[in-house]
């Protein structure tokens, strides 16, 4: 069974699936729908998986969002390394809008973040080499994609001088970004 925890953010799940091991390791059902389902967590169909590889310590992706019409929900985790996972809620009418939250992934927790349409999204690296994999539930729509500075919204990220790239470093201040959410139900 997945151990599913909740936030005081609402829409944000922390999923860790149980792990069966013996003398060659271990084996995980990190998707499982109906499992989750038992579990009271009914969450969206995924379209599109991503994987990505960061080999400097410190790389920072984020803060990322894409727009509706083409809004993802994800599903996060880092099968490889130790990453910081960020969410922050940017729903306009969220009682928690501009708060966040900030959880370890890694390849030995096995935990995985779900993060809602309605949040931004990034992380760090904290070892090199790592890799994060995450389910999306609409394609990648370069027209839609938008990014915050990852120093502008108060975040602890643990470093002050993160591997960024392009786009990142550009990225609007919070203070100037104009939410394209809107809180549902």
């Amino acid at each position: 069974m997945m151990k599913i925890a909740y936030f005081d953010i609402s829409g944000l799940a922390l999923i860790t699936p149980r792990r069966f091991g013996d003398a060659r390791g271990w084996f995980a059902e990190t998707w499982n729908q109906l499992a989750l389902a038992q579990a009271g967590l009914v969450l969206p169909e995924f379209k599109q998986d991503n994987h990505s590889y960061s080999q400097p310590r410190h790389t920072l992706r984020g803060l990322h969002y894409q727009r509706p019409p083409r809004a993802q929900d994800k599903l996060v985790r880092c099968s490889r390394g130790r990453v910081l996972d960020v969410a922050v809620d940017v729903r306009k009418g969220s009682a928690s809008y501009g708060q966040w939250v900030a959880v370890e992934l890694s390849a030995e927790n096995g935990a995985q973040l779900f993060v809602p349409k309605g949040f931004l999204h990034g992380f760090l690296t904290l070892t090199e080499d790592c890799e994060v994999q995450y389910k999306c539930t609409d394609i990648y729509a370069p027209e839609c994609d938008g990014a915050v500075a990852w120093d502008s919204v108060g975040i602890d990220w643990g470093t002050d001088t993160p591997v960024l790239s392009d786009k990142d470093a550009r990225a609007v201040a919070f203070a100037d970004f104009i939410t394209p959410f809107q809180l549902e139900g």
